[in-house]
């Protein structure tokens, strides 16, 4: 038994390219093309925020640098005042030493003033270091 085509009847006045419906493949076109266009507009903007990222993370970048100078600033000052009080000492005991060693050369005998009722007054050290303890008056004349 022999198979022969046979045509599809189709009813009388249609044709096969109206089954196709041309507007339904303009309409996926289209929303295909709408879906690429705003996935385009989203990268777009997902690469200016990454630029303005770029730049902002730069000037972070330059800022902590500055910082990082400002803090080494600060290490070796903060060092030469630890040097400075671990020496305040020896300053102090020297500066008690010079005085009690001028006490001795005014009066070699060490001997005390009588300054009535029964006190007795030792003679000061020569003054070291003048600092004012009252404010100086400013003249404006």
């Amino acid at each position: 038994m022999a198979y022969t085509s046979r045509p599809t009847m189709l009813p009388p006045g249609s044709s096969g390219a109206s089954l196709r419906q041309p507007s339904n493949h303009q309409a996926i076109s289209q929303q295909q093309s709408s879906a690429l266009a705003t996935r385009i507009a989203s990268k777009k903007a997902e690469l200016e925020n990454l630029r303005q990222l770029r730049d902002l993370s730069a000037m972070l970048a330059t800022q902590m640098q500055i910082l990082e100078s400002r803090i080494g600033t600060l290490n070796d000052g903060t060092e030469a005042v630890a040097c400075v009080l671990a020496n305040w000492g020896n300053v102090l005991r020297a500066i008690s030493m010079a005085s009690s060693k001028a006490v001795d050369l005014k009066d070699p005998a060490g001997s005390s003033e009588d300054i009535g009722d029964g006190h007795t007054e030792t003679p000061l050290p020569a003054t070291l270091v003048r600092i004012p303890a009252e404010p100086q008056e400013k003249t404006n004349e």
